[in-house]
């Protein structure tokens, strides 16, 4: 006979809480209104723009996801600009991960990543200082950060961080927010997201 599954104490408060997942239900209803707020801003910073883009780049391309198992936690992201066809990507990716942080990241495969080097190392001074890490995973998608997973863009690491990307077949630059920053219960995500965006500009542009 199979043995009993049996559930701990805390297994079964858990599992009797009904008021965790209206509150997670309101949680993840106040991101994406996060997210609608920052998509209306990042069009207008985008608008006249004159970017570094794969061919077919459409610049008002964009897409919302929400999922439960980014490394078993819920997440929501909002990828605008967003371009992903064949090996080529370039977005801009606003993510949410429950339990760690809010990410804002450009992402950077295929064609033009030379290009997209270069811009960052000759305007390194313009983009560091600016609270930015270059991400170190095997994976674009990888989220974590600290040690071994990313480098700070400090005014100091410049050869560091040529050294390192140098070798890499894709780039990713981003911000983490964690979730007891003053900016998310002061409700400054969006602008955060904006400066983000501002800040890696030089990146992508001729």
């Amino acid at each position: 006979m199979d043995e009993p599954i049996l559930f701990t104490p805390d297994e079964l408060s858990l599992m009797a809480d009904e008021k965790f997942f209206r509150a997670k239900a309101k949680v993840m209803k106040k991101v994406r209104s996060t997210l609608d707020g920052l998509h209306a801003m990042l069009k207008s910073e985008l608008a006249g723009l004159d970017l570094l883009a794969p061919k077919d780049f459409d610049p008002s391309s964009f897409q919302f996801v929400k999922g439960e198992h980014l490394e078993d936690f819920p997440y929501q992201y909002l990828d605008f600009p967003k371009h992903f066809v064949d090996d080529n990507k370039l977005t801009f990716r606003s993510l949410f991960w429950w339990g760690h942080h809010f990410v804002f990241a450009l992402i950077l495969e295929g064609e033009g990543l030379l290009r997209y080097k270069r811009n960052l190392i000759n305007r390194y001074h313009d983009v560091a200082g600016r609270q930015l890490s270059l991400c170190l995973g095997p994976s674009l998608w990888e989220w974590k950060r600290g040690e071994g997973y990313t480098l700070p863009l400090s005014h100091d690491r410049k050869s560091e961080v040529a050294a390192v990307l140098s070798d890499r077949p894709f780039f990713k630059v981003a911000r983490f927010v964690g979730l007891d920053d003053p900016a998310v219960s002061e409700g400054q995500i969006v602008g955060i997201g904006r400066e983000t965006f501002r800040a890696v500009l030089p990146i992508l542009t001729p």
